[in-house]
């Protein structure tokens, strides 16, 4: 999975598991809650012994002494979203997953928070027809969101075809899915 740098949170909505828990064969399943922690307010940062500003480029105030921490994103938190071959419908198993994660968008601690609903084809078929398909799996997951009370003013439906694979062979169905990034720019 590719790292996002800054203060982006990532979302995956994919067909490849990386949580650490196992799961019985089959889909994989999580609750609200385990979003909602995710993506809450972050533990209070713990206090440093001293305290400066340097002003220069991180290598110079390593160089002269000084800490430089940045700030990292949450770890990614895989949502389970499979679409066959050609197909922007949902699979039941996604709907399963896409209701819990509606759940946790409607907390307090998530409804004021934006998403980016991006889709995802493998590389079978013109990249044209491609970017389109994937245009449709983000407009999918975002129309069945709304049809479950989350605010679509919260979601930003885009495509991006075959362009961003995940899986190291273009042709694999892992590619074909829908990524969501929780925007705090």
């Amino acid at each position: 999975m590719r790292k996002q740098s800054g203060l982006i949170a990532f979302v995956a909505l994919t067909g490849v598991s990386v949580l650490t828990s196992v799961a019985p064969a089959g889909a994989q399943t999580y609750k609200a809650d385990d979003i909602v922690k995710h993506f809450g307010p972050a533990a209070a940062p713990k206090p440093v012994a001293t305290r400066g500003l340097c002003v220069g480029t991180e290598a110079e105030c390593a160089r002269a002494g000084h800490a430089v921490e940045v700030a990292k994103p949450p770890s990614a938190f895989d949502l389970v979203v499979k679409f066959k071959y050609n197909s922007d419908v949902l699979e039941p198993e996604a709907k399963l997953n896409l209701d819990e994660f509606a759940k946790a968008l409607k907390t307090p601690q998530l409804s004021r928070q934006t998403f980016m609903v991006e889709g995802h084809t493998d590389a079978a078929g013109t990249p044209g027809y491609n970017l389109n398909l994937s245009q449709r799996r983000a407009q999918a997951v975002v129309r069945y969101l709304s049809e479950h009370g989350v605010d679509t003013s919260k979601l930003v439906a885009k495509g991006y075809g075959q362009s961003r694979p995940i899986a190291p062979d273009p042709l694999s169905g892992d590619n074909r899915r829908v990524e969501t990034r929780l925007r705090t720019e």
